[in-house]
């Protein structure tokens, strides 16, 4: 690609060779132990490839199971130094398997397991109201919005208010104070809205309130030692700020009504989410729907936990009917009123469907979710696989989405679905 479509694509460059930008972890990959041929493993890469071709993304992770083993485990591109509007002579710091990158709302699902784990413990019942736990969240109307609610998008509160300055994200005490000020668009929970920012706050509070402690601790205490995660932690340590891949708006600017859209889902057009997204306040903070950072081989460990049924390791995190409450479908199909897609949720995850939907063909039995439009993390049930794709770049409508549904595509047809007596536990 020459340099004046790379500037109106905002992209970034592009070697011949892209093993010069390759990293392998060949010891964490062992596709023969899942009888799983090079062949595929090899295919599915390649599709990796042709969507780090399309120059949208600098830098991109991938880790794929199957049956419990991980298959595919790399790398591709630069961490930081390879942004559409880097300069030449910026230091290209390459992107490896244990690179922390931000998960964005992929971090959803995560927060969201910690409240069915809370669940499971008898500190909350999803089906009170918020108020129920923190009385100050039901002015002006707010008093029946229920906690299961939030969880499923259907919480009649998407969105702040348009005039908030972006600094109240990083100040719990103004953010809290925003909610619960808020008027519902409504509060019967009949309408999906998908809860961009504002859920994972709510969230947030009700889990604080009834533990006594705050909410890093307690996905520390439940997930994070448990499974033995290195990052996967909400924010990122200080000393840490460094190691964090930078993110990028690229691709081709977004138009309307696509523009429209994406305001109305981030709260801000795309050069404003790519700042907020660069600053260390953000990377720093506790944002529980869109800050969660770690590897995409952690997040691809989170989902086989629950293909597991709740145990890792043999270690048991929570138990399976906890694991079956977060992905059982609330709600039918439904045009969903921030993203104007339709979408089926769960309490807590973006689900697949047949014969094709979020996941791919065929994939009634999927569950995971999305991380600002690009970054794919998911499970398949039915084809006993967990996949996390991440990437540093956040194109909205562009020359890459064409790559981006072949790697679905690809994932999809090279596991193909399995017996129903060999599926995991969860699909049965």
């Amino acid at each position: 690609m020459n340099r004046f479509a790379r500037r109106a694509l905002h992209t970034c460059q592009i070697p011949g060779d892209l093993e010069t930008v390759t990293f392998r972890d060949a010891a964490g990959e062992n596709p023969a132990a899942a009888g799983v041929s090079e062949e595929t493993v090899e295919t599915i890469w390649r599709s990796v490839q042709g969507l780090y071709r399309t120059g949208v993304h600098p830098g991109i992770q991938i880790s794929v199971r199957h049956q419990g083993e991980q298959i595919l485990h790399r790398a591709i591109g630069h961490a930081t130094g390879n942004g559409p509007h880097d300069p030449p002579n910026a230091v290209r710091v390459p992107m490896t398997t244990d690179t922390p990158i931000c998960y964005f709302s992929a971090s959803k699902a995560v927060t969201a397991l910690l409240m069915h784990i809370l669940a499971e413990q008898g500190l909350v019942n999803l089906m009170d109201p918020v108020s129920y736990y923190c009385p100050e969240f039901a002015s002006n109307g707010k008093r029946t919005i229920t906690v299961h609610q939030i969880l499923s998008h259907r919480g009649g509160i998407p969105a702040i208010p348009r005039e908030t300055p972006i600094d109240v994200l990083w100040d719990r005490d103004e953010i809290w104070r925003l909610l619960c000020a808020a008027r519902p668009v409504e509060v019967d929970g009949a309408k999906v809205a998908y809860h961009a920012i504002t859920g994972g706050f709510v969230l947030q509070r009700v889990l604080e309130s009834v533990t006594g402690d705050t909410i890093e601790n307690y996905l520390d205490r439940h997930l994070r030692r448990p499974m033995g995660m290195k990052w996967f932690t909400y924010g990122i340590a200080p000393e840490h700020l460094n190691d964090l891949a930078s993110n990028y708006a690229t691709g081709p600017t977004p138009r309307f009504p696509v523009s429209w859209i994406v305001n109305r889902a981030l709260g801000g057009d795309i050069r404003t989410v790519e700042r907020v997204a660069s600053d260390p306040r953000f990377q720093e903070a506790v944002i529980p729907a869109g800050n969660l950072c770690g590897t995409a081989e952690e997040m691809g460990r989170f989902f086989q936990m629950m293909l597991n049924g709740g145990l890792w390791n043999g270690r048991r995190v929570c138990s399976e009917l906890t694991i079956r409450r977060a992905i059982q479908q609330f709600g039918s199909l439904q045009i969903d009123r921030t993203m104007m897609v339709p979408m089926r949720f769960s309490a807590g995850m973006m689900l697949g469907g047949n014969p094709v939907g979020l996941w791919g063909q065929q994939s009634r039995f999927a569950f995971g979710h999305v991380g600002l439009i690009n970054k794919l993390c998911w499970a398949d049930a039915a084809r006993d696989i967990s996949v996390s794709l991440l990437n540093t770049g956040f194109p909205i409508v562009g020359h890459h989405l064409p790559a981006l549904g072949k790697f679905v595509y690809t994932v999809c047809n090279r596991f193909p679905l399995i017996p129903e007596h060999r599926r995991p536990m969860i699909a049965a």
